[in-house]
């Protein structure tokens, strides 16, 4: 769909949102975001309550982003088609049950099939609210609630980890999934009684579900391999099994997308240099901010080095945030005066001086050591997010936009699911080698998280190289929506351009 129609123009006030319509998509998107960024804070939790290890729990953050991947593109098509409304209250549906799966389970592998549920609810509730959001207003009634849209994802986010430790401390891990289920469920009325449905009767009725499956099909193996690769050998049949499935995987997916009606990925969009240079940054930008925040809420709680309760570990990470919210008005005039090219590379430019300082890290370091980094890299990283998501969008015609849209944010998934898995490898094969070596559990842990972060590091200086792709966009002004949910870029690619 153009979300391009009804953009701002001067002296357009447009059509402003419903109340419903705001509560309905806004909430969503807060606890929709809260819940993801809270997880990572909750894992020691679940792993000492379950008895499940922190190596296999890794499958709730990368598993989650799995299935989004797969799957926020053919939310928002059979939104379309289906209507916007529906599925959109599908996608409550399936987050009410996934939260209570989790919340009752009392295994490790129910906590990891209810977070798989919980990645395509939440791909469902950010593409079809944002779908009801741009159907119900237009000029800049629309800004406006992109604006609150993005500022509710933004403010989820960094509420989440906060959150997260606190009900730990006051309910159990099980609590947040509780609450979450609940503000979801007081949404269902709201939606119900206010928010009018639509679909859009130009649209092809048909749903690409063959690329949707292959999507899974490439990542998971993949995944697989990642995390499983250093306990089997990279050069075992099984690895090199899972590799190969996901080349087959591959090739077919092309096949299918070059073959369906309405496909998952227009192929014929790959050959833009600025939506491929941008939708690299995007992943490149999601798997690094993901994999460390993965990485230093595990370390911070460990008892063998700061020790910290879930609350403490919540806490510790507001740093990062702050920077981020800091940065992110930043940007709209950084892009005009610099443009768009150099502001991806200086963002990278910070985000991999922030990684590179935590290669540093010894085992005695206390908190202190680790609030520049994190600043740095929450900065570079805001620097990234809104300019690579305004080039994915602005780069093509405005009859692309929805499609380049989607191809963004399928690489936001993808960038999440992939990286933390791999450094979660990295982390343990390091530790654990290091520890066998007779090192001290500090230092071991510390070794861990040194590897990782120089994976963090190498993947942040590529895209200040990859950057260069966008340069052709760097001269574009990008109108008054484009950077109104640049907070919450993280999370959703918001294709509303004025060009």
């Amino acid at each position: 769909m153009d979300l391009q129609q009804g953009d701002a123009v001067p002296g357009d006030a447009g059509r402003p949102a419903s109340a419903a319509v705001l509560i309905a998509t806004c909430v969503s998107a807060l606890v929709v975001n809260a819940n993801t960024s809270a997880v990572s804070i909750l894992l020691p939790a679940i792993s000492e309550d379950t008895g499940t290890s922190l190596d296999t729990l890794q499958w709730a953050i990368t598993g989650y982003s799995l299935v989004g991947a797969a799957v926020i593109v053919t939310a928002g098509a059979l939104g379309d088609v289906f209507g916007r409304r529906l599925v959109f209250l599908g996608g409550l549906g399936l987050f009410i049950a996934s939260c209570v799966l989790i919340a009752l389970s009392t295994g490790g592998g129910g906590v990891i099939a209810g977070r798989a549920v919980q990645g395509a609810a939440g791909a469902t509730i950010l593409a079809c609210g944002m779908s009801l959001l741009s159907v119900s207003t237009s000029g800049a009634g629309r800004v406006r609630a992109v604006t609150l849209w993005g500022g509710a994802s933004a403010v989820g986010a960094a509420a989440g980890p906060l959150v997260g430790g606190v009900l730990v401390d006051g309910t159990g891990w099980q609590g947040l999934f509780w609450i979450d289920a609940a503000i979801a469920l007081a949404c269902v009325p709201v939606t119900l009684k206010g928010v009018a449905e639509s679909r859009d009767p130009e649209r092809s009725r048909s749903i690409d579900f063959a690329g949707t499956v292959l999507i899974a099909a490439v990542l998971a193996p993949a995944l697989l391999a990642l995390s499983e690769g250093a306990q089997w050998g990279w050069t075992s049949a099984a690895v090199l099994g899972c590799f190969a499935l996901t080349l087959a995987a591959g090739v077919a997916f092309v096949v299918v997308e070059r073959r369906v009606e309405a496909p998952l990925v227009d192929m014929r969009l790959l050959k833009d240099r600025v939506l491929i240079g941008a939708t690299i940054a995007i992943l490149l930008s999601a798997g690094v901010i993901n994999g460390l925040m993965y990485l230093v809420s595990l370390y911070f709680q460990n008892p063998a080095t700061l020790a910290l309760s879930p609350l403490e570990a919540g806490l510790a990470t507001l740093p990062a945030t702050v920077g981020l919210i800091l940065v992110t008005p930043l940007v709209p005039r950084a892009v005009q005066r610099l443009g768009i090219g150099p502001v991806i590379a200086l963002g990278f430019a910070a985000a991999t001086g922030g990684c590179v300082m935590l290669v540093f890290v010894q085992g005695d370091w206390r908190y202190a050591a680790f609030v520049l980094p994190l600043v740095l890299l929450a900065v570079g990283l805001g620097l990234v997010n809104g300019p690579a998501s305004s080039a994915s969008t602005s780069s093509v015609s405005a009859d692309d936009v929805g499609a380049a849209s989607g191809i963004s944010n399928m690489a936001r998934y993808i960038g999440a699911a992939a990286f933390t898995a791999a450094v979660a490898t990295v982390n343990a094969t390091v530790g654990a080698s290091r520890s066998s070596a007779g090192e001290a559990a500090a230092d071991a842990l510390a070794a861990g998280l040194s590897g990782a972060c120089l994976l963090l590091a190498i993947a942040s200086a590529a895209g200040m190289v990859l950057c260069i792709l966008a340069v052709r966009a760097r001269r574009h002004r990008a109108g008054p929506g484009a950077y109104g949910a640049a907070a919450a870029a993280h999370a959703h690619t918001v294709p509303l351009e004025s060009r």
